[in-house]
């Protein structure tokens, strides 16, 4: 007869009894050298997560929405070559800035310690961040590959011609970067220069800097607002200190015109502290808008340069684009408040909030398309870089900005608005890269095209 499996062996019994008894005599303060060993090796793999080396990452690992790809150019290559390229014909329905960080040991581009054409204020590792991580992501739209960027061959497409960046200093965090990308082609450092013999420092108001060998230039001027500002008129409040004149586009409007590709952005300072707290208010003609909010001067100033590039400047030639707003990482605070970010080492892991609720980005959105019949916006381009920028908490100047000299910053004034470089810009600027060629690659198409 069948033992029922209800019934239980006495050498079991006694085996739990005896269990229960030294359970019981079990005090957990007593020293175990089980437990301590124990307690070790759970801190030690723990650890292994949260410190995990990127040479395992490297080898394939795909970590919550963020890929991993081959090392070797060879296997970089194979992976390239099973999507389809975002210059191929079938790539024109590719959004190139819907995708994900991935990493690649490729990267970066460049080193800051061979770029001289970079404020020490972006120069993170020589300022004694000593994490690289953040150098070593990609970006990779979802649906097709981006080209391999290639300095010559951008140098040579801009032979004779005008790169122009205008807006705040996030502008020029990418105006720097692209210097660095199109130098590292240059064996000879001294063929390129500013045309003025002005050194690069953040306070001038516009820098030219001259590719001798190829005859172009790549410039930054220097406009937060893109609109004029200005003293107040007289007869106005005493708190009026300055005031933004968001019907006039700014004064250095005049030297962007005839650039070839031309690059705007602004957000930054489009806020109440930078503003109407500190005694700026909005202007248009002869009178001061004392309750024109932020959000609205914003929209009527973005309104004022279509205007401008409708009149002034020929959108068959001069390629204009709009860079969104880039996103900030501040916790725990403010820029003057004591937010920081200098502890973060990778990316958001995970889901991050929906760009398109950004109010800058909305407001920029809007305009363009209440302007989408009128012919040049027909003609512009958008550097959508605010979802992408939202994963990147780690790539931030944070404490690192000061100098070489200098050492870190206080904890208490960080910068999580600004990037390291190399780093997050790059990828703009091959992102831009990738739009040139594309551009350039239409017009060839439609130039070959029969007239109907």
């Amino acid at each position: 007869m069948t033992k029922s499996t209800t019934s239980k062996d006495p050498e079991d019994t006694m085996a739990h009894f005896d269990f229960f008894k030294k359970f019981k005599r079990f005090n957990p303060l007593e020293p175990s050298m089980g437990i301590l060993g124990f307690f070790l090796v759970s801190l030690l793999f723990i650890s292994c997560f949260y410190y995990m080396d990127y040479h395992t990452v490297d080898r394939g690992i795909t970590w919550l929405g963020f890929s991993s790809i081959p090392s070797s150019p060879e296997a970089a290559a194979a992976n390239l070559s099973v999507s389809l390229g975002f210059l191929d014909e079938g790539g024109d329905g590719c959004d190139v800035f819907d995708g994900n960080w991935v990493w690649d040991e490729s990267y970066p581009l460049y080193q800051s310690q061979d770029c001289p054409f970079m404020d020490d204020g972006f120069r993170c590792t020589e300022n004694g961040r000593h994490d690289s991580f953040y150098t070593k992501w990609r970006w990779q739209p979802k649906d097709c590959n981006l080209p391999r960027f290639d300095a010559r061959k951008m140098l040579e497409k801009l032979r004779n011609r005008r790169v122009v960046f205008v807006g705040d200093s996030i502008g020029r965090n990418q105006w720097e970067s692209l210097l660095c990308m199109l130098s590292s082609a240059i064996p000879n450092k001294t063929s390129i220069y500013e045309v003025n013999g002005n050194p690069i420092t953040k306070h001038s108001g516009f820098l030219v800097f001259k590719f001798k060998d190829y005859n172009c230039t790549v410039e930054y001027y220097r406009s937060p607002f893109l609109v004029g500002q200005g003293r107040a008129p007289s007869g106005a409040p005493k708190k009026v200190k300055v005031t933004l004149k968001v019907d006039r586009i700014d004064w250095t409007s005049n030297k962007w015109r005839d650039a070839d590709v031309l690059v705007f952005n602004a957000g930054h300072w489009w806020n109440y502290g930078k503003t109407i707290r500190e005694g700026c208010y909005f202007q248009e003609g002869e009178e001061v808008k004392m309750n024109m909010s932020v959000e609205s001067a914003y929209r009527r100033s973005l309104e004022t340069v279509m205007d401008w590039i409708g009149s002034q400047v020929n959108t068959s030639k001069t390629y204009v684009l709009f860079r969104t707003y880039s996103a900030v990482h501040f916790r725990g605070g403010d820029w003057n408040s004591g937010g920081g970010c200098h502890l973060e080492t990778l990316p958001v892991l995970g889901s991050v909030p929906v760009s398109d609720s950004d109010s800058h980005f909305k407001i920029l959105f809007d305009v363009l398309t209440m302007r989408s019949n009128q012919s040049q916006v027909m003609n512009l381009g958008l550097l959508k870089v605010t979802n992408m920028t939202l994963w990147r908490k780690d790539g931030h100047a944070s404490v690192y900005y000061l100098g070489p000299k200098a050492g870190p910053a206080s904890l208490h004034r960080q910068d999580c608005s600004h990037w390291c470089l190399p780093g997050v810009p790059d990828s703009w600027n091959e992102l831009l890269y990738a739009l040139l060629l594309k551009r350039e690659s239409l017009g060839r198409r439609n130039s070959t095209t029969p007239s109907q």
